[in-house]
């Protein structure tokens, strides 16, 4: 599977409903902001406020940002990246890699030259004069977090127009680049909120950047992109401030859980350290990911095997931070190894 989250496919593949699943591919909060008892009831008509004022009063006030700076929401985070590239038609776009592989298509559907460098290795390389970088931070697949003010020195001092994507910096007490977007109106950050707030099937990411860069995207968009339903949900999930320090202190807690689960089960040489709701591990040298996969499948444990990352192989596997009983089910499955 090219991508994590695909229950479908997979329980078709075992014979098992799809909420049968236990789905350690994604990495999404296994807890909702929002009850399912509390789900917001929206009418069907009439259209929405184009505009979206509510949802974006509520995005302020939970990520707050400078003067002369400005918000704009999408479908989703990937249709953020897209929207933002498409504007920016970049000659050159740099990606730190391993990265998500949805960036590469994009860049290349757009017809951009893709530059790859290797964070584990070289995260300070120089990149090309006036080229896009786009740098996600908690880094995905593997959840470390990096320092980011010198990197953006780096790349402002070459020229770049920066897109930062911070859509799993709510798991983790860490600075975001907002604070520096009133500075540089080359630097952008885009955010999913689906991670975080448990809900992959609610479709919203947004963009922060200076108003006049704002102000040109907007032009680009369509109307109406947003659903009454998506937009009314989050802002319920948005106002339960108290999730946001729940949410951080069980997903350390269970990270840790996690992390001593992999450890115990004997099939890993490496378990790289996550600030994420995430973890990379990579299995001993005669280990397989697909064939780790097929075992865990009968215990319909789905994971995410991560050869389709530049720079990983078959032997790198992700981990999504699920709950207690979720993770003793996968220990209970890991524990006959590889077959």
């Amino acid at each position: 599977m090219n991508h994590g989250g695909n229950i479908y496919q997979f329980a078709r593949q075992v014979g098992c409903l799809p909420d049968q699943v236990l789905d350690f591919s994604a990495n999404i909060n296994p807890e909702q902001a929002v009850s399912a008892d509390n789900l917001p009831v929206t009418a069907l008509g009439p259209y929405a406020d184009p505009d979206y004022p509510l949802l974006k009063a509520a995005l302020t006030s939970r990520y707050p940002y400078p003067d002369g700076v400005d918000i704009e929401v999408f479908n989703g985070a990937s249709a953020a990246i897209f929207a933002v590239l498409r504007w920016l038609q970049p000659q050159d776009v740099v990606l730190y890699t391993p990265l998500y592989g949805e960036y590469v298509q994009i860049a290349k559907q757009l017809g951009c030259t893709v530059h790859t460098v290797d964070r584990f290795t070289d995260v300070g390389a120089a990149v090309p004069k006036n080229s896009t970088v786009i740098f996600v931070n908690p880094a995905t697949p593997d959840g470390q977090l990096y320092e980011m003010q010198t990197l953006l020195g780096r790349w402002r001092q070459a020229g770049c127009t920066v897109l930062v994507d911070e859509s799993f910096l709510d798991f983790c007490p860490a600075e975001s680049v907002s604070a520096y977007l009133g500075e540089d109106d080359k630097l952008l950050l885009v955010k999913s909120l689906s991670k975080f707030y448990g809900c992959a099937g609610i479709r919203i990411g947004f963009v922060l950047a200076a108003t006049p860069v704002i102000r040109q995207l907007r032009r680009l968009e369509p109307a109406w992109k947003l659903s009454s339903f998506d937009m009314a949900y989050m802002q319920q999930a948005l106002a339960n401030t108290a999730f946001i320090d729940q949410t951080r202190q069980q997903t350390r807690q269970r990270r840790e859980l996690l992390a001593q689960t992999l450890a115990d089960s004997g099939l890993f040489t490496h378990i790289y350290p996550s600030q994420a709701n995430f973890l990379l591990a990579e299995l001993a040298a005669d280990g397989d990911g697909q064939q780790l996969q097929a075992r865990l499948a009968t215990a319909r444990i789905l994971i995410r095997v991560c050869a389709n990352f530049t720079g990983l192989t078959n032997r790198h596997v992700r981990f999504a931070v699920k709950d207690e009983l979720a993770i003793a089910q996968l220990a209970k499955a890991l524990q006959g190894g590889v077959s």
